[in-house]
């Protein structure tokens, strides 16, 4: 088979790699031809370096293009996949940085939450660029593949303002079900038969199985609680199990950001969280893992080449949906899999609008969603909360409205339980102003926010958060990965 792939935010050097490598192990398409694009011409040529040796050592017929370009990339691409992080890791830090001067403490700040927002008003002007080139130059009929966060409000903004055939890709199910089948003391995840649903990383195991038997909350908590690793990292995730009676998809830092309960007393966040990693709630812990694999990567990009040039091993092919999307669609070979797109009745408790995670199958005729199902009625609800906060964040990234924006963020569950309206209004103001640059739907609005951050008396504070560590230095690095290769 031969078709055009194009990648979009390829700089992405890890991720990239993985899609790249996922493709490649699908027997018909090592004929394929991937065209990546990126802003950055540096991280471009790393990446294509790293891709052309998997290439060349695997003697494969394969194509690999690179360009700045990003329309000569997309003309003729069947498949357009994103990865991109509108504003880098410097739009970033002040998504973390500037909310923890009003009390809000995040761990990661992508999704929703005052940080999630306005990574999401970055990044949807974007997305609908690309939406624009997808219509005008790539193949009719192109689908469009989103990994970037804001998960649900990108794919909310290509699908309701782009018009294009679009679908939101996450791993988050995929790595809570390995959590799952581990301490039910399953051989294989193979063995557990599952199904979820609800948002992207507000999604649900509504049914569980293992080798057939349907499993139930109790059993599931006491195996959680007995686990000797997973009691201590997941804690908050377990409480919300035992109250809410399921198990959510998303990390314990993740989850603790979508809630209003448990990082609204700093006194009390470290009750919930664990510092083993960053992904059980370390403040700002995403960008501190993210700014020690970019520098990790820039040091060590002669290793990476090298293991670029080991052969591909297909056994060791990822569980990320894209490759197997691509073969289903390509070959008929059915793929289930769990899938952002618009809702439309398949959950019947969400609003139709809303961008829903949910099982689904893929094959020659496209992504089919299995349609009928009902959330338990707190899953729901707390689904709905983050669903009109995104509802309000596209249509604020659309319009320019930096008054919705506003509305949008206030009603955030973890803004709302720890900032006055005030403190909201005036932390806006000033997230708008430091990333003018990458928010050009609210050049309008920008000179009357410094005017009003001027004259403002609402009171700030420099705090690095209840949980934060610093960025670990490259030699730091290597002695860690030292210690942990001696131990195993």
């Amino acid at each position: 088979m031969s078709f055009k792939i194009a990648i979009i935010g390829a700089g992405s050097v890890g991720f990239t790699k993985k899609l790249f490598t996922d493709i490649l192990c699908v027997p018909e398409f090592q004929d394929v031809e991937f065209a990546l694009t990126d802003m950055s011409e540096h991280n471009l040529q790393m990446i294509k370096q790293i891709l052309d040796t998997i290439v060349s050592s695997n003697k494969l017929p394969t194509k690999v293009t690179a360009t700045t370009n990003r329309r000569e990339a997309l003309t003729g691409a069947r498949y357009i996949i994103s990865c991109v992080r509108v504003g880098g890791l410097e739009a970033y830090a002040d998504d973390i940085r500037i909310p923890l001067k009003y009390g809000i403490d995040q761990c990661v700040g992508d999704t929703i939450c005052a940080g999630g927002i306005l990574y999401g008003q970055r990044n949807i002007p974007v997305i609908l660029d690309f939406c624009k080139d997808i219509r005008e130059v790539a193949e009719p009929g192109a689908k469009f593949l989103n990994y970037a966060n804001p998960m649900a409000m990108n794919t909310w903004a290509a699908i309701e303002y782009g018009k294009v055939d679009t679908v939101g890709l996450c791993h988050g199910v995929q790595h809570g079900a390995e959590q799952i089948a581990e301490v039910l003391g399953a051989q294989s995840p193979s063995e557990l038969d599952y199904v979820c649903s609800g948002i992207n990383h507000q999604t649900w195991f509504v049914d569980l199985k293992l080798n057939g038997r349907k499993i139930g909350k109790d059993e599931l908590v006491a195996a959680f609680e007995a686990h000797p690793v997973f009691s201590q990292q997941e804690k908050l995730r377990i409480d919300v199990l035992k109250r809410f009676g399921v198990y959510s998809t998303e990390s314990n830092g993740h989850l603790s950001e979508y809630l209003p309960w448990y990082r609204k007393r700093p006194d009390e966040i470290t009750k919930w969280i664990d510092m083993s990693d960053w992904i059980h709630g370390e403040t700002g812990g995403y960008l501190r893992h993210s700014t020690e694999t970019r520098n990790w990567f820039e040091t060590e990009f002669p290793q990476f080449l090298e293991q670029a040039s080991k052969p591909i091993d297909r056994s060791r092919r990822s569980n990320e949906h894209a490759s197997h999307i691509l073969e289903a669609l390509e070959t008929g070979r059915i793929y289930r899999g769990h899938f952002n797109v618009k809702n439309n009745g398949v959950i019947t408790n969400l609003p139709s609008d809303a961008i829903i995670e949910s099982p689904g199958f893929v094959d020659r005729f496209g992504i089919n969603m299995v349609s009928g199902v009902t959330l338990p009625e707190a899953c729901a609800a707390t689904c709905m909360a983050s669903i009109n906060v995104q509802r309000m964040s596209v249509h604020a990234a659309v319009s320019g409205d930096i008054d919705l924006l506003k509305l949008a963020v206030l009603h955030d569950p973890l803004v709302g339980a720890v900032a006055t309206p005030e403190e909201v209004w005036q932390m806006v103001d000033e997230m708008v102003a430091a990333q003018a640059r990458w928010l050009p739907q609210y050049a309008d609005a920008v000179p009357a926010a410094k005017e009003r951050l001027a004259k403002s008396t609402v009171k700030t504070r420099e705090w690095a958060g209840a949980a934060r560590r610093n960025v670990r230095s490259i030699d730091e690095l290597r002695a860690e990965k030292a210690a942990l290769k001696q131990a195993v």
